[in-house]
């Protein structure tokens, strides 16, 4: 006798359709792992951010952006457009700092006035200054992630992603309210949005570029040498769909060209909608020649070709360098390659390599290599014809782009490409970490790690005066009641944190005795009366791998 079907049971659903699919888990675990990622990065980001007191040119920034919310003018640090310091701005509006509006002083002056005399917290203020740069370096951490997995998959978005988050010198920089970040990543933003158009909706991703090139154009001018190369990127996105139409590759680059110049404007008539501008004293030098003739056809507000014109004055200064235990007047071609092995993790460096190289031998690679190579070479080529050899700050749009290219190894159809490759991440970091806190004076292993980056390189590579409250606490906790003598180079103001030091430059050699601090960058430039003061003492500690304690 048939049994009819109870209604209760055919209701339970099969235990086995019940749970995720193989392949819905790692869906699942994509996005898991990215979040993860980002997770440390901004992690590493906060801490350091939260311990640094401000580098050199930091207080610049946000006493411009201060400016900017409170006088809605472009009088401060003109050499650099506004955009960058707009980002600051977010941060320091919520900070909310006293801000005097008689002052006049010069920009450096500014900072000061701001953070340390103006009854202000620094420590506060330049947290709050740092939290929007660190938002939109872990923003261009996703940008990274997807441009890789357009061009080659999940996977080696991965890779790529995690190089980037453990670069040393993207979570230096990218922790502070500083430029150099933001500007590289808006470039990569652009170029990963013109490959996009190369594969379809090109009326959408066209304008999103040049939207995001000018962003780097209106937050510092050395991005200017990729607006012909992303001129021809975008053309080349739409020959690549209508090769015969070359009427709509024009188009193409005049549709990125002009949308960059629109924001470049906007940046400025979001400071001042009434385009304001007065050198007042600040000099503005007198350009000839040919960049004379260039900067009077670029198509931007006068406040911006007038800080091109402070920017070739720069250039044209004798700045001193500082390469492998050498000073030197001038700048050196071969000075940023030489820095950047230095300061990149060797997993990394290797890792580039084999992405480059992966990028032009791979064929499905190959249409790629144009969009992710040329612009950091033109880039690199760019920086190293500058005359200031001061870090490989100037260089930190490489750690972006070349984790893209790194990423497609994996797209190598050889046995041991994922072992290599998880292997030299995993290298990576381990050398990052072990870095931690101490992110800008890192080097490599080859080169004797953090402790040792002062004994080759200087300035924003090892000393940019982030380390002036850790030295603080130790001489509160290690050195209470000696006397302290300090050469400190950076814009903190020492007796805001306690130190009680005297300058030894100031007085005879023989007056000089108890505790010496020296920062690393002053150590490097040391010579007459300094020189001979450390030649006749003998270090005895050291604080964030950045300043040197001495007995004399």
């Amino acid at each position: 006798m048939a049994t009819e079907p109870h209604p209760v049971l055919e209701t339970i659903p099969d235990a086995k359709a019940a749970q995720p699919s193989p392949s819905g888990r790692r869906r699942l675990l994509v996005p898991v792992l990215v979040a993860v990622l980002l997770t440390q990065m901004a992690v590493a980001m906060v801490t350091t951010a939260v311990r640094q007191t401000p580098t050199i040119d930091e207080p610049v920034y946000v006493a411009t952006a201060a400016d900017y919310l409170h006088a809605h003018r472009v009088r401060l640090n003109p050499e650099h457009p506004p955009l960058g310091k707009l980002v600051v701005a977010v941060g320091v509006a919520f900070a909310r700092p006293h801000v005097d509006p008689s002052f006049t002083g010069t920009q450096e002056a500014a900072g000061r006035r701001l953070l340390y005399e103006s009854g202000n917290d620094p420590w506060r203020l330049m947290l709050w200054a740092r939290l929007p740069v660190i938002a939109l370096t872990l923003l261009f951490g996703l940008v990274v992630f997807a441009f890789t997995r357009d061009l080659a998959g999940p996977a080696p978005a991965l890779a790529a992603l995690a190089l980037y988050a453990l670069s040393p010198d993207v979570v230096a920089h990218g922790s502070l309210a500083t430029l150099d970040v933001p500007a590289a990543g808006f470039l990569l933003t652009s170029v990963w949005l013109l490959w996009r158009a190369r594969h379809g909706r090109a009326r959408r991703y066209l304008p999103l570029a040049g939207a995001a090139l000018g962003a780097g154009l209106a937050t510092k001018m050395s991005t200017l040498p990729a607006v012909p190369v992303l001129a021809v990127l975008a053309a080349l996105s739409l020959c690549a769909r209508r090769p015969r139409d070359a009427r709509r590759a024009l188009l193409a680059a005049g549709v990125v060209t002009v949308t960059a110049v629109a924001v470049v404007w906007a940046a400025y008539l979001a400071v001042d909608p009434l385009l304001r501008w007065n050198p007042g004293a600040t000099h503005v030098p007198v350009v000839h020649g040919l960049h004379g003739h260039l900067v009077r056809l670029l198509p931007f507000p006068e406040a911006y070709r007038d800080g091109m014109r402070i920017q070739f004055g720069l250039e044209n200064r004798s700045w001193q360098g500082f390469l492998f235990g050498h000073r030197y007047s001038g700048a050196r071609w071969y000075y940023l390659p030489v820095a950047l092995v230095v300061k990149t993790p060797l997993g990394m460096l290797a890792l580039w390599t084999a992405g480059a190289v992966a990028m032009v031998a791979v064929r499905r690679l190959r249409p790629a290599a144009p969009y992710v190579l040329v612009p950091a070479a033109v880039l690199l080529a760019s920086a190293m014809t500058g005359a200031r050899d001061l870090g490989t700050r100037y260089a930190v749009f490489l750690p972006m782009f070349l984790a893209v290219a790194a990423g497609c190894v994996l797209t190598v159809r050889r046995r041991w490409a994922p072992v290599v490759v998880g292997a030299l991440v995993a290298f990576v970091a381990v050398s990052s970490l072990r870095t931690y806190p101490y992110y800008l004076p890192y080097s490599n292993e080859a080169f004797g790690g953090p402790a040792k980056t002062h004994l080759w390189l200087h300035d924003s590579n090892v000393d940019w005066g982030q380390d002036l409250g850790r030295l603080a606490d130790r001489l509160h906790d290690r050195y209470r009641g000696e006397r302290v003598w300090l050469v400190y180079k950076g814009s903190g103001v020492p007796a805001y944190y306690g130190i009680d030091a005297s300058d030894p430059r100031r007085v005879p050699p023989g007056k000089v005795h108890g505790l010496l601090v020296v920062s690393d960058s002053a150590v490097a430039e040391a010579r007459d009366g300094l020189g001979v003061l450390l030649r006749s003492s003998r270090p005895v500690d050291e604080v964030g791998d950045s300043i040197t304690l001495y007995r004399r």
